[in-house]
């Protein structure tokens, strides 16, 4: 005599969880040491900017005689505007767009270039040029501030801000150019032939080809340099001699008295004004850097 048993299957019953107890539960411990680093990494990022921005409210007897991690008992939302009108911080930053922008056209121009000509255009010697430029990189800034002091004196440029402009040009270059250089290789030399056939010319192809298909390489290394070049303060220090051409980082300096006297709340506040406007443009543009890192120059 048959009988009918059911017929046995693989497929999970309604309602029943494969590996509740496997994998699935194994995995949330992990996730919970992630959540926890990402936490202590924001902690440690951001409590500092707070830590900084409390500071710059407090008064010079509260920020001495008091605890440094403690709250104000006043708040003294006028260190902003001593730091503005007192610390010509105004003025500072004025200096700064002044030398950093002219250079950041100049290097991102001259570095382009050099990277269309070392990777795209063909010719005896390029290979050796690139490691001129690559050694440009191993030579430290502080060897050659006092010969580009001596240079700008004898050309009677100082007591300007041309100094600052060319020397952050020409110790910017070697970097902007293997960056450029590296991001042209990614770019499809048939294009550049297609367009020679065509009749045009290399300076055509480099204006109308080249320059679309890299502008997210050069944001990112605009970027890149802007940093570099605003937070400059040996360079800047050894070529400003007045006051009214100081940059914003030698400006903090002047925060300090004749007698080592700090004004610690209009310091802070100045600091702020530097920090957080330079975050501004970091959040800004840090979602176009990152597609232009993992945006190729052309989808097939």
């Amino acid at each position: 005599m048959a009988v009918d048993t059911p017929m046995k299957t693989d497929a999970p019953r309604v309602g029943h969880r494969p590996g509740g107890t496997g994998p699935g539960r194994r995995r949330r411990p992990g996730r919970i040491w992630v959540k926890a680093a990402v936490t202590l990494l924001l902690v440690i990022e951001i409590y500092p900017l707070l830590w900084m921005f409390v500071t710059s409210l407090k008064s010079n007897s509260d920020y001495l005689n008091n605890s440094t991690w403690s709250l104000p008992t006043t708040w003294e939302w006028g260190n902003y505007r001593e730091a503005w009108t007192t610390g010509h911080i105004g003025l500072y930053i004025q200096n700064s767009l002044l030398a950093v922008l002219p250079s950041l056209v100049l290097i991102l121009l001259l570095g382009t270039a050099a990277g269309f000509a070392l990777q795209i255009m063909v010719w005896k010697g390029r290979s050796l040029t690139l490691l001129v430029f690559l050694a440009g990189m191993m030579v430290p800034s502080q060897m050659i501030l006092l010969p580009l002091f001596t240079v700008y004196f004898q050309a009677g440029l100082s007591g300007t801000l041309w100094p600052l402009i060319l020397t952050y040009t020409g110790t910017g270059l070697p970097l902007t150019v293997f960056m450029m250089a590296t991001y042209y290789k990614t770019v499809p030399r048939e294009l550049f032939e297609a367009a020679t056939v065509d009749g045009a010319s290399i300076l055509r192809s480099f204006w109308t080809i080249s320059i679309p298909m890299v502008r997210n390489a050069l944001l990112t290394v605009g970027l890149v340099q802007f940093f570099f070049i605003w937070n400059d303060l040996l360079i800047a220090l050894t070529f400003t001699n007045s006051q009214d051409l100081r940059t914003i980082q030698v400006g903090l300096l002047n925060f300090t008295g004749d007698f080592g006297a700090t004004q610690y709340g209009p310091l802070f506040a100045a600091i702020c004004i530097n920090v957080f406007g330079t975050l501004v443009i970091y959040l800004f543009l840090n979602q176009k850097v990152m597609k232009g890192l993992t945006g190729g120059a052309v989808k097939g």
